[in-house]
């Protein structure tokens, strides 16, 4: 049997979550076959459904919840005078458990050849009914499993062979992911604990590890291969990459990060600054180390680049949402820089030649900010597990956002309510506006042709077999709704 937890932070008072594809995704990397998934709330005013995700059918779901129980009903429970305690923050929500108690919160769904067994039209929905909260649904799946070697889903790359190596996340069970967690692992050990246990929960949030992996991948294309040296400039990577993310999130003022508070929001700014000026160094020592001059220039150059754009971020929140050059010039440097120096510095480890070194290069550059437009579609997709709307509430440069604005139907109410405050009515309208342009279509298809690109620029250089998987995870870096 395994056991997990799914860990989301909802966005409005009464909210339809859908977790089917997490779920999905859950099964798959488990390697689960044929038997079940349980799964619980762990909270009294979440409840679980399956039903269909039409947003109309959805509405009226929600109504007949309020009509049900409504808020305004007057509930013992909310009477404080006559309960004993009770923590001074505790909020008036009678009615929030009494809808939950006409639902359910328990689940259990069938799995048949390694899929989740649901109809047509059925979806998976955590129920929030007395949000903006952080929720956790307890699961279980249990049944007859692939072999932990080889879990489902999970073919490995034969060199040469012209087939997808299939990595998913580091649960692939692959000998390059477990080297890399391993090191990861190794290097948090030997840290002082006040900086190294926020990173490690950090790490352990998980994450798609996609920068060591490329690291991996490229070190595999010149005449050098050294799987250790790798996973040891890959994981050096992996702890730079999550620096800025605990950078990031103080700078955004966000919460909750891969469904976790924040290094932030949990130890404060003093803490988080140090943290990831900590990572920061740590993982400069780290790749200055492997002792190839090549390889430390490259990093030091992404560094120089991350730093310099977000403060130009920074900058351009006076005028959100801003404009697509800006854009581009703020996620090459904060986001593409370290796709392209992955890239890069995993085929100079492997002494590359120096054509496809810089093939590679571009090839993570146009990754690496089709990446993000991915990335900024995602804030607009209710089954990402995410809250909706978060990139609007934090005035973070995205490009659906620029689009809207330039949109000749919805670009005028779009600019207004994003010159003003944003409250949760204000954010939900803005996410109407945004889906019901042109702006999501216009960016997805940006974003594809920017791998197109990427791939294009793989066509002139000999890979020893490493195209097909190269431009797998190209493919699916982009084609994704988390």
């Amino acid at each position: 049997m395994i056991s997990g937890r799914l860990r989301f932070e909802s966005s409005h008072a009464t909210e339809f979550v859908d977790i089917t594809k997490r779920l999905r995704d859950a099964v798959q990397e488990s390697g689960l076959r044929t038997g079940r998934v349980y799964l619980q709330s762990l909270h009294t005013t979440l409840g679980l459904a399956i039903n269909e995700n039409e947003p109309l059918l959805l509405r009226d779901f929600q109504h007949l919840l309020e009509r049900l129980a409504p808020g305004d009903a007057g509930y013992e429970h909310d009477d404080f005078e006559r309960r004993f305690e009770i923590s001074v923050d505790e909020p008036v929500n009678g009615h929030a458990h009494c809808r939950q108690l006409l639902l359910t919160g328990f689940a259990t769904l069938l799995v048949e050849d390694g899929k989740l067994v649901l109809g047509r039209w059925q979806s998976v929905f955590a129920v929030e009914l007395d949000g903006p909260r952080h929720r956790q649904v307890a699961m279980q799946m249990d049944g007859a499993f692939s072999p932990p070697h080889q879990p489902l889903g999970s073919p490995r790359r034969r060199r040469g062979s012209g087939q997808s190596a299939g990595w998913g996340d580091t649960s692939d069970g692959s000998r390059e992911a477990r080297l890399v967690e391993a090191e990861l692992m190794r290097q948090l050990m030997v840290d002082p604990d006040p900086v190294a246990a926020p990173m490690r929960r950090l790490m352990e949030a998980g994450g798609k590890r996609l920068r060591p992996k490329l690291v991996q991948l490229t070190s595999q294309i010149g005449p050098r291969h050294d799987p250790l040296r790798a996973a040891e400039l890959a994981a050096a990577v992996e702890l730079l990459h999550n620096a800025t993310l605990i950078h990031d999130d103080y700078v955004d003022e966000s919460t909750y990060r891969r469904g976790r508070p924040t290094v932030a929001a949990e130890e404060g700014a003093e803490r988080a600054i140090a943290v990831g000026d900590y990572y920061f160094a740590k993982a400069t020592r780290l790749i200055a180390e492997i002792g190839i001059n090549g390889v430390t220039s490259t990093m030091a150059q992404a560094i120089e680049a991350i730093c310099a754009s977000q403060i130009d971020d920074v900058a351009l929140r006076g005028a959100f949402p801003g404009d697509h050059d800006s854009y581009l010039r703020v996620v090459r440097g904060k986001t593409a820089a370290l796709f392209a120096a992955a890239c890069a510095s995993g085929a100079l480890l492997s002494e590359a030649p120096s054509e496809v070194v810089e093939a590679l290069r571009r090839y993570g550059d146009l990754l690496g900010v089709a990446f993000q437009m991915a990335d900024d579609m995602v804030d607009f997709s209710p089954s990402s597990g995410k809250p909706v709307g978060l990139d609007i509430r934090q005035r973070v440069l995205s490009l659906p956002l620029i689009y809207a604005a330039e949109d000749r139907e919805v670009g005028t109410e779009v600019r207004r309510l994003l010159s003003g405050a944003l409250g949760d009515k204000e954010v939900g309208r803005v996410v109407e506006l945004v889906t019901s342009s042109e702006a999501l279509r216009r960016v997805g298809d940006e974003a594809r042709g920017l791998v197109d690109a990427a791939l294009r620029e793989l066509e002139s250089v000999e890979l020893d077999g490493l195209r097909p998987t190269l431009v797998s995870l190209a493919r699916s870096a982009v084609d994704r709704e988390s």
